[in-house]
């Protein structure tokens, strides 16, 4: 009965192991089968330890069909590192493809750090196969075209394209498209505010795109710049003469301000003038109240006499008679 029992056991584990291993067969033969047509030489083993290290094995087969066709010779187990770095493993395969078709220097090292770093490596291949062009402002900038200011104060408005190629030994690191569009429109704008005119500017647009290439602008980026255009350049507004205005109306209220401040100071004068004037008729006025007790005073002491006080108040009439006569005058000469 324990014989029977054990035999029993052991038929059940060799059916199961049979089962796993009929499972793995179906499983990863069609995977298996078709990398050995395609001339990929990897073992059932390796693709059993691919799906135990959680790496899609059809995702690395496929990469390396496509590799060995091209000419490649790829490393499972490089191509496993970089899945598992979290690296796009079709974006580098295809990448090395296209560089090793156009004929450019790019290993599996590099390429995979690329990817790494964040950077499209495909994307940056073609673009040293085929280069793109870089609007200048960018659309996501919000503006259509860049603004500056000539010598005689006219504003221009300017639109650059931008050729470039990737340069792949400067992907990593390397500055990006904002960095190009940045630094041309800093160019841009210093070459228009450098002339002394704009129509200097008009008649050469040519001018910019040299001064601008001449500051190698690419330098620290992932770019290199093959040409700049002008694609459109507009007249914009008399920035100058609209300072100059500015200014004017500011100097007239200043002009104005400082009027106002003396006409002030002149108001406040012609009253403390008429304040004196004022204390000094009340002045004459206190001193005249005191002539007649003078005059009494004088009568009592003896000093005055009644001929002295007569011929006093004949001089007095006098005066008065005088001053009309003046006033008359006055009068008439003004009327003439």
């Amino acid at each position: 009965m324990n014989n029977a029992s054990a035999v029993n056991l052991l038929i059940v584990v060799l059916g199961f192991i049979l089962l796993v291993v009929a499972i793995i067969v179906i499983s990863f033969f069609g995977l298996w089968f078709q990398a050995r047509l395609s001339g990929v030489k990897i073992s059932f083993a390796n693709l059993v330890g691919m799906k135990l290290r959680k790496v899609a094995p059809s995702t690395i087969v496929q990469a390396m069909i496509m590799g060995t066709k091209a000419g490649l010779s790829l490393s499972p187990h490089h191509l496993e590192a970089h899945y598992l770095a979290g690296g796009n493993v079709y974006a580098v395969v295809k990448a090395l493809i296209a560089a090793n078709k156009a004929s450019i220097t790019l290993d599996f090292t590099k390429a995979t750090a690329i990817d790494l770093a964040g950077r499209n490596v495909l994307e940056a291949v073609q673009t040293s196969v085929n280069p793109k062009v870089i609007d200048c402002p960018s659309q996501s900038s919000g503006k259509t075209k860049i603004e500056a200011v000539a010598g005689d104060g006219i504003q221009l408005k300017a639109k650059a394209r931008v050729t470039v190629r990737a340069n792949i030994d400067r992907l990593i690191g390397g500055a990006t498209e904002e960095t190009i569009i940045a630094r041309v429109g800093e160019g841009v704008v210093t070459t228009i505010g450098s002339s002394k005119t704009h129509n200097e500017v008009l008649e050469n647009p040519d001018l910019i795109t040299k001064r601008v290439l001449e500051k190698g602008l690419d330098s620290g980026t992932a770019f290199e710049i093959l040409s700049i255009d002008i694609a459109d350049i507009d007249v914009g507004r008399n920035i100058g003469s609209e300072l100059q205005t500015a200014q004017a109306e500011a100097d007239k209220n200043v002009a104005q301000a400082k009027a106002e401040e003396r006409r002030a100071m002149a108001v406040a004068v012609e009253q403390e003038m008429r304040a004196k004037i004022e204390e000094n008729r009340a002045k004459v006025v206190l001193a005249e109240s005191k002539v007649p007790e003078a005059i009494a005073e004088a009568f009592r002491n003896g000093n005055l006499g009644v001929m002295d006080y007569y011929n006093l108040n004949n001089i007095k009439s006098d005066t008065k008679m005088r001053d009309a006569i003046s006033e008359m005058g006055d009068k008439e000469n003004q009327e003439d």
